[in-house]
């Protein structure tokens, strides 16, 4: 019988109108690296909250060394040894990096012998033993928001080792990385699988799947479709499995046709609420049929600057130009009524209301124009005429239909309606910020495919982007941002994705 830490057997789970585990099995060996593919909705989250207690199966059982038990909370999984990383990290930043670990199970100490208090001196020394006994090299005292998202990242890691977790999960974990930290992590979870440790993979980054894990499983529409050996399975064949379709890995972008510029940025400066310059002094220009594509580590000012360009961050010195036009102090709607589309990183609090349907949504952006409404009146057909249509063409899954409330769908159909929402306005500019983040790899494809459309449509494509692989694919010219300032912009055909990765870190040009 093989030895088996983690059996998941015959788990189902439903919500309301969907089935989000249908008869899922899955036995993890002791000790392997265990990936788990599947599209966005294929019901791989909701499995691994169930084994970290955040859900319970409807039906089905979980056995953790052989043994059944009942996950009812996080805190059942910690007790079997259990941990997980989360895409999103949980940490509080204007605490310190031990104070983070070792929060709700922090060493103690009695003051004068009597009153009891957390032994900070001992957790900063036990937190320094743990990181480099694991190679997770981190500064105890350093506060969460001094510190890059890599060392972050090695934070939720120490946490779940602190814990004394064995068998860990990680949610898309190269998700927000460099080249470069990207190869430090798949270091560490190697080295983790050494030292003992069972490894679930959650990504949809089938490359990385390929140099660290040993098998994965394929989910789709919450069934179990396969669990293939890595070593002796093609990419070709993980991928098809896993959207049920031949998946074409290359973006076949044809070559540059450029016209005049229709994005001029010019000294462009944007400060935060605090005051402090977060865009300082960025300039470059976007041509018609480009792609424009902005590197850079999480945080080092592409969203102030996306936002500026669309009007919802003031501008503080700099213009903001297009087709020659200043835009700089527009109102949002007038930027939008002028061709600019915008595609946010945060799609809920900005892109999207949660409690609407998704009819209503896909018609955000012309609700008060004919033939969606007439005299300040809506007409509700032919808005639910628009939504029908733009539903088969993005193929956007939901449990209504139109009819769906949004808040209810997954997230990357969520982004989907975003993308088809703002690509079907035809804008001369459209600013795509992550547009595929968190997607599996066939509704990638797919949004690849319409932004090299509007490219080759004419359109100037502003993109930003975490992936690195995503930007090396579909730029024609790079930008890299690194604190505000645009290091370097090159023709994306001159720089390989380790300059840009040192781009990123802050290395300049000698």
């Amino acid at each position: 019988m093989e030895d088996y830490i983690v059996e998941m057997r015959h788990i189902t789970k439903r919500f309301p109108g969907i089935v989000a585990n249908d008869d899922v099995t899955i036995q993890v060996k002791r000790g392997e690296v265990y990936a788990l593919l599947g599209e966005n909705g294929a019901g791989k989250s909701t499995l691994m909250s169930m084994l970290f207690g955040m859900y319970e199966p409807d039906s089905g059982e979980i056995l953790i060394n052989g043994k059944a038990v009942k996950m009812r909370s996080s805190n059942d999984a910690t007790a079997h040894s259990i941990g997980m990383v989360h895409q999103h990290f949980k940490l509080v930043d204007n605490y310190t990096v031990a104070e983070n670990i070792v929060l709700g199970m922090e060493p103690k100490k009695r003051a004068l012998g009597i009153f009891p208090m957390v032994d900070m001196k001992k957790a900063n020394e036990e937190i320094a033993a743990l990181s480099k006994q694991y190679g997770l090299e981190v500064n105890p005292t350093d506060k969460i928001e001094d510190i890059q998202v890599s060392v972050r990242q090695r934070v939720e890691i120490l946490k779940m080792l602190y814990r004394k977790a064995d068998i860990l999960i990680f949610d898309e974990p190269t998700a927000v990385l460099t080249p470069q930290e990207i190869e430090f992590l798949l270091k560490i979870i190697d080295g983790l699988r050494q030292s003992g440790k069972t490894i679930i993979l959650i990504t949809h980054k089938i490359e990385e799947i390929r140099r660290i894990a040993d098998r994965c499983a394929i989910l789709r529409r919450g069934k179990l479709v396969d669990v293939l050996d890595v070593k002796s399975t093609p990419s070709q064949e993980m991928a098809n499995l896993m959207v049920g379709r031949e998946v074409d890995f290359q973006a076949h972008k044809s070559e540059g046709k450029f016209k005049d510029v229709i994005l001029e940025v010019e000294n462009l400066t944007v400060q935060n609420s605090a005051k402090f310059d977060v865009v300082k002094d960025v300039s470059f220009k976007i041509r018609g049929g480009e792609i424009f594509a902005v590197a850079g580590v999480s945080g080092n000012g592409q969203t102030e600057l996306s936002d500026a360009i669309y009007g919802m961050m003031k501008v503080h010195s700099g213009t903001v130009k297009l087709n020659g036009v200043d835009i700089t102090n527009m109102a949002i709607r007038q930027r939008a009524e002028t061709g600019v589309s915008y595609i946010p990183e945060d799609r809920h609090h900005t892109a999207l209301f949660l409690d609407f349907t998704l009819g209503e949504n896909l018609a955000i952006r012309r609700y008060y124009k004919e033939p969606y409404s007439k005299k300040g009146i809506l007409k509700f057909d032919q808005i639910g005429t628009n939504a029908d249509g733009m539903i088969e063409t993005y193929d956007i899954r939901s449990g209504q239909g139109r009819k769906t409330v949004v808040r209810s769908m997954s997230g990357g159909n969520q982004q989907k309606a975003i993308v088809g929402r703002e690509i079907e306005e035809h804008s001369d500019l459209i600013i795509f910020v992550q547009p595929t983040r968190g997607m599996d790899i066939g509704a990638i494809e797919n949004i690849h495919r319409q932004i090299l459309a509007e490219r080759d449509r004419g359109a100037a494509i502003l993109l930003i982007s975490l992936e690195l692989d995503e930007i090396m694919e579909l730029a024609d010219t790079i930008g890299v941002i690194y604190n505000g300032q645009m290091l370097k912009i090159a023709p994306a055909d001159t720089m390989t994705s380790m300059d840009v990765g040192r781009y990123m870190m802050g290395v300049k040009d000698a």
